[in-house]
């Protein structure tokens, strides 16, 4: 190694690899390397809990990296980009590291500034990056992550990626327009888990309140495991709030729907929608054997339900009717106008 002790320095809000590729010739370069991620509450658009589980989780093959956290609390980057703030910065490393520096990694962007030789000069030597060799830049990605999506680390994108639900009542497409538009997007769905508790328990009318459980369980974990290996966007049929609904319309006893409820509610609670499309009952209802005759009769009376739950809880959705094509045309010009996101079919 040609240097003993090296530090790389940044709010890497967020990480990019541009990042990742500096930090790598940063370790190749030195005994120990530590990477002080620099954080302040309130001012970042990704916690210090994220940051710090990316880099350890991308690099823990370099065994000679060291990671610590250095708090500012200049109230903007603009107040920070001043010599108090600086200074004090580079204390709080020295003292945190507590043993001389022998190299400083930075950007080439500050090239010409002198900004770190007067920090960490002449104890230290200061090596520059070339920012052109991954051009890419945190404010960048935070400005639009999307349109930037091979410039993130794979260990970041589930927290990038846009989830849309697609619900509605019975029989109006949801399970079909889920899978068109992750075919079309190149990326995954999650089906809806009720499916197949309903076919194992023969049909709507036999399903207990265990069932109910399940779907709600269930359905939030698949989402959890999907969003880790999707592109960009991630197509869900059917939520929480739509699984009350069946509570509702499915069990007798009080305390078995006050149980689902509040299983529901508690995950409604911990889930966030980028966009949410509600079908109408306007196309034919399908009987596979499993559905509901009642709902069939209906049709309208129960979508209008799941409406009004998703007004109770405060979901903001659009409506879309029309047939299947229709659907899934108006589908696609919505994530285009709301999330940026185009297919080219």
């Amino acid at each position: 190694m040609q240097y003993k002790v090296g530090m790389f320095g940044g709010s890497f809000d967020p990480l990019h690899v541009g990042h990742l590729h500096d930090m790598m010739k940063a370790a190749s370069m030195c005994e120990e390397l530590y990477i002080v991620i620099s954080w302040c509450e309130g001012r970042e658009s990704t916690s210090k809990e994220l940051r710090y589980r990316w880099i350890l989780n991308s690099l823990k093959h370099l065994t000679n990296i060291k990671i610590i956290l250095v708090e500012d609390t200049a109230i903007s980057k603009e107040v920070y980009n001043t010599d108090y703030y600086w200074e004090q910065g580079a204390k709080d490393i020295k003292r945190k590291i507590g043993k001389p520096i022998d190299i400083v990694f930075c950007g080439d962007d500050y090239l010409g500034t002198n900004r770190f030789e007067q920090l960490y000069a002449p104890e230290s030597v200061v090596h520059y990056f070339p920012r052109k060799e991954v051009p890419i830049s945190s404010t960048e990605i935070r400005k639009w992550a999307l349109s930037h999506w091979d410039y993130i680390p794979q260990v970041c994108k589930p927290y990038y990626v846009n989830q849309i639900l697609v619900l509605g009542s019975e029989s109006t497409g949801k399970s079909t327009l889920v899978q068109n538009l992750a075919l079309a997007y190149n990326t995954n769905f999650v089906a809806e888990v009720g499916r197949d508790t309903c076919a194992y328990a023969g049909g709507e009318e036999w399903m207990i309140a265990e069932d109910l459980y399940e779907n709600l369980l269930r359905q939030k974990i698949k989402v959890m495991d999907a969003v880790k290996e999707s592109n960009r966007l991630l197509f869900v049929d059917t939520d929480a709030l739509t699984t009350l609904f069946y509570a509702n319309f499915l069990l007798n006893n009080q305390e078995e729907k006050s149980n689902c409820q509040a299983l529901a509610e508690a995950i409604h609670a911990i889930t966030h929608w980028d966009l949410v499309l509600f079908l109408e009952p306007t196309v034919e209802f399908v009987q596979d054997g499993t559905r509901s005759e009642e709902i069939a009769q209906n049709r309208e009376k129960y979508s209008n339900q799941i409406m009004d739950l998703l007004h109770r809880y405060g979901v903001e959705y659009t409506s879309i009717g029309g047939s299947y094509l229709e659907r899934f045309t108006k589908a696609k010009e919505l994530i285009g106008q709301k999330l940026g996101v185009f297919t080219n079919w």
